[in-house]
């Protein structure tokens, strides 16, 4: 319960942040991310869940995701980023499902707007092991609790769409 309530205020403080000073969305040029909106079937119900996890700063749930990999297209580097922060191996579709906007922010207090192409990736499986095993939680769920442990509004809209792309 305490990681809910630091985490809707800490979304209220960057809100509080951008409605005082909405040109730190503008004065810098926006960075490029790629990420992997990981999805699956219930192997016993068969129902339709989607992947979260934490970041490794502030716990946050969100996808996994990550700057983009010299040599790689964003759907390869978007498989990369879910198979070292969820052990998830599977195929991401090369066109973007969408895109989300958030502020990026450094130890260093500074903060950078980022733009994150968003890839369906159907899990064909998940390992135990996996790069950043022990430093993030991995969740399955429906797409409307993805959606309401999300902070970013663009990307809760991304887990109703796909939701209705894969049914």
């Amino acid at each position: 319960m305490t990681r809910n309530k630091d985490m809707k205020r800490e979304e209220r403080s960057l809100l509080r942040r951008l409605a005082a000073d909405p040109s730190l969305l503008f004065s810098n040029p926006f960075e490029s991310q790629c990420g992997a909106l990981c999805y699956r079937h219930n192997p016993e119900t068969g129902a339709l869940e989607f992947l979260l996890v934490t970041s490794r700063d502030s716990g946050r749930w969100i996808i996994p995701k990550g700057w983009p990999m010299k040599g790689k297209t964003l759907h390869r580097a978007a498989e990369i980023e879910a198979r070292e922060e969820a052990g998830v191996r599977g195929k991401a579709r090369k066109k973007p499902l969408g895109y989300f906007t958030y502020l990026k922010t450094y130890d260093d207090g500074s903060s950078v707007p980022c733009t994150v192409e968003v890839h369906l990736l159907e899990t064909q499986r998940q390992d135990a092991a996996f790069r950043e095993k022990g430093q993030r939680e991995v969740e399955w769920m429906s797409a409307s609790e993805a959606a309401r442990r999300v902070t970013q509004p663009e990307l809760k809209g991304l887990f109703a769409l796909a939701e209705r792309k894969l049914r």
